[in-house]
């Protein structure tokens, strides 16, 4: 089902924005042409990967503040309590709980299996790469469509305020006298596109270095809890062997 998702919602999005055009937006701005439409699906589609990056970030996060997250860990885990560090990890959740879980819940394995000091730290260590691996594509996901968005928005703005401007002049040119009101009125229509274009292209670039910030600043906690994880694993089974 999931990878129908993203087609469908484009389909849906497609549809209600050409509903909005010849329904919603006023004459005015209607007047610039079936490219309208092409503006509204996608900043429609802006606002659903950004609602869907707010969504998918917090959930990301977990029930706690990260920071208040990682020190209970790190407590338990200075006192030898595993088992208490991966309840923390389960009553967290979110992506940074389920890397630490990875691979602490190695690491336990290992321990009971009397494994070697040699094959623990770097099967842990390998674990928690290997689920950090998985959760990062999570957090990035359609940051590109933002970003493409931000990319074609003035594009397609600037595509039809141009065949706008055409228009505007082959009109004028059929005529024997020129209508200063009507070209200038037909060259405020094509400019419609190139202001809805420009907003489109603000709105998500912001938002894409919002989130791209966001993500990067997240990432680093990531890594900084795995590696202090490590470290802390490291310790305790050299105190064991």
């Amino acid at each position: 089902m999931k990878k129908y998702a993203m087609p469908l919602l484009f389909f849906s999005l497609l549809i209600v924005s050409i509903l909005v055009y010849m329904y919603v937006v006023p004459p005015l701005v209607r007047a610039g042409g079936p490219l309208v439409a092409g503006l509204i699906f996608l900043a429609m589609l802006a606002v659903s990967f950004v609602l869907e990056r707010l969504f998918t970030l917090r959930r990301a996060q977990g029930t706690q503040p990260l920071p208040i997250f990682i020190t209970g860990v790190k407590r338990e885990l200075m006192l030898g309590n595993v088992d208490a560090a991966m309840a923390l990890c389960d009553k967290q959740r979110g992506s940074a709980a389920n890397v630490l879980k990875s691979g602490l819940a190695r690491y336990r394995q290992l321990i009971r299996e009397n494994a070697p000091k040699e094959k623990i730290v770097p099967e842990t260590q390998q674990a928690i790469q290997e689920a950090n691996a998985l959760e990062v594509p999570l957090l990035e996901r359609n940051l590109v469509g933002l970003s493409t968005i931000a990319s074609i928005g003035t594009m397609v703005g600037l595509l039809g305020t141009v065949i706008g401007m055409i228009r505007a002049f082959a009109a004028a040119s059929n005529v024997g006298a020129v209508d200063a009101t009507q070209l200038a009125k037909g060259i405020s229509e094509a400019l419609i596109n190139t202001a809805g274009g420009i907003l489109i292209a603000i709105f998500s670039i912001v938002l894409y270095n919002v989130f791209t910030t966001k993500v990067d600043n997240f990432s680093y906690m990531m890594d900084e809890a795995s590696y202090e994880t490590i470290q802390l694993l490291t310790s305790n089974t050299i105190d064991q062997k």
